[in-house]
């Protein structure tokens, strides 16, 4: 079935920024052009008059112009990316919706982490390493991910609050954390974005994490023991490339019956 005009247009215009951001010389083709300025509605017109409005030259400070623009974009899209970008795009995340396919769903979860499937409703998907040439030589990368009869033998069922608060650690560093969610003024705003990138997947989705704490307990309490505080089964490679060494990992993985989220914390020098 072929999509609305205007996710059509939305779609089409996050690519093109997306493609200028990365440095790719992607011109918009003129009836692309039409359709985004005629088919996408207020946001795209509003996009597209911003991006005529920056300067080519020099090409970095046009590269961190077109960013700043794609980020205001997919936040005005809609709240659920809104939330996604404010809760998660200031640290080392991935974040990746797909389809469910199969009746087993780690064969989904494969899916997303080798980035082969796109988002199904076209929202923001948060990935550091998306154009990372380590993926040349691990294309997962950072993950190392198990053949899917393998994949969930590390993970715990959780809770939905549980997962809430998983989520909502996400937010923190690794290492030299000066402000964990448990003690932060905006707290609850915090816990809030969570719930929101949550509630997509509705009253039935079930949650689970490759956090040790959840082995025991559906509901172990991720806000006091934070990100630093928090074990986990280890989900990435252990490939040493381009001088960056992985060393923890925090994962959340939503299941429904049409979708699979994956959100994902990762701890680097």
């Amino acid at each position: 079935m072929p999509l609305p005009a205007d996710r059509t247009a939305l779609d089409l215009l996050d690519a093109h920024l997306e493609a200028l951001w990365d440095g790719t010389d992607l011109p918009l083709p003129q009836e692309p052009a039409r359709l985004a300025a005629e088919g996408g509605g207020e946001l795209v017109r509003w996009a597209l008059d911003q991006l005529r409005r920056v300067p080519c030259e020099p090409k970095d400070a046009f590269a961190r112009q077109v960013g700043s623009l794609l980020v205001e974009y997919r936040s005005r899209r809609c709240p659920w990316n809104a939330a996604a970008l404010r809760l998660l795009d200031d640290t080392y995340t991935f974040a990746a919706t797909g389809p469910r396919r199969y009746e087993d769903w780690a064969h989904d979860v494969r899916a997303v982490l080798h980035r082969s499937v796109p988002d199904p409703r076209g929202w923001v998907r948060l990935d550091w390493d998306r154009t990372n040439a380590a993926r040349h030589t691990v294309p997962a990368y950072p993950f190392d991910p198990s053949d899917a009869s393998e994949l969930p033998g590390r993970l715990y069922p959780l809770e939905e609050e549980a997962a809430v608060a998983a989520l909502a650690i996400m937010a923190e560093e690794w290492q030299s954390e000066p402000a964990p969610v448990r003690s932060r003024p905006d707290r609850d705003a915090v816990l809030a974005d969570a719930r929101t990138l949550l509630d997509r997947y509705g009253p039935t989705a079930r949650y689970w994490t490759n956090a040790t704490a959840a082995a025991s307990d559906p509901a172990p309490d991720f806000l006091a023991a934070g990100l630093q505080g928090t074990k986990s089964n280890g989900y990435l490679t252990s490939e040493y490339l381009n001088g960056l060494d992985l060393f923890d990992d925090l994962g959340l993985i939503a299941v429904t019956d049409d979708e699979v989220g994956v959100f994902w914390s990762f701890g680097a020098y």
